[in-house]
This record gives C-alpha cells, sequence and structure tokens, in this order.
C-alpha cells in the first residue's frame, strides 16, 4: 500500500499568531513565509491567515514529532522575518 493512501489523522495541531499591529507587516511576512511549502505534506499541513494586523497560523500533523520539526523550522524564518520588518520597516515600534 502506498503511503499516500493511508487513511492518517491529523492528531497533532498547533495555533499561535503574532500580532504585527499593521495589516501591511503582517502581509509582507506571510508573503515572505508562504513560499516555502512544507517538506512533507502527507505528514504536516500549516495554513497561514492574515487578520486585522496579526498573522494566524495553524499546523496540524500525523506524529508529535512532524509538528515540532516544521514549528521549530518555521519559527526560525518567522523570527528572522520579523526582526527584519523590526529593523528595517516603517511602522513598527519597539
Amino acid at each position: 500500500m502506498d503511503l499516500k493512501t493511508l487513511p492518517y489523522k491529523w492528531e497533532f495541531s498547533c495555533d499561535f499568531e503574532v500580532d504585527y499591529e499593521s495589516e501591511e507587516n503582517a502581509q509582507i511576512v506571510y508573503s515572505a513565509l508562504a513560499v516555502d511549502k512544507e517538506l512533507q505534506p502527507d505528514k504536516v499541513k500549516r495554513q497561514m491567515t492574515v487578520s486585522n494586523g496579526k498573522l494566524l497560523v495553524h499546523f496540524e500533523a500525523i506524529e508529535a514529532r512532524f509538528l515540532r520539526a516544521s514549528f521549530s523550522s518555521f519559527m526560525d524564518v518567522l523570527t528572522l522575518a520579523t526582526k527584519t520588518i523590526e529593523e528595517f520597516g516603517q511602522g513598527m515600534e519597539s
């Protein structure tokens, strides 16, 4: 049986939001991160939206280890994008 045909349960999930206090900054970060797709989409799903100046992120995974690895990688690039906005962007107050 092919792994893609197995009936996985998306048992592990994580939701979080980052408040950029600016729709423009949240959209910039969203656009920067949206190009990086999950490396194992059959094991981890990520959904992002922007609402009221906040980046909202939802992860689902079939195992905790996949969720942890994906979340950790995502946080690395999210931190980099956020620090870049703080350093060079308009509208972010330190």
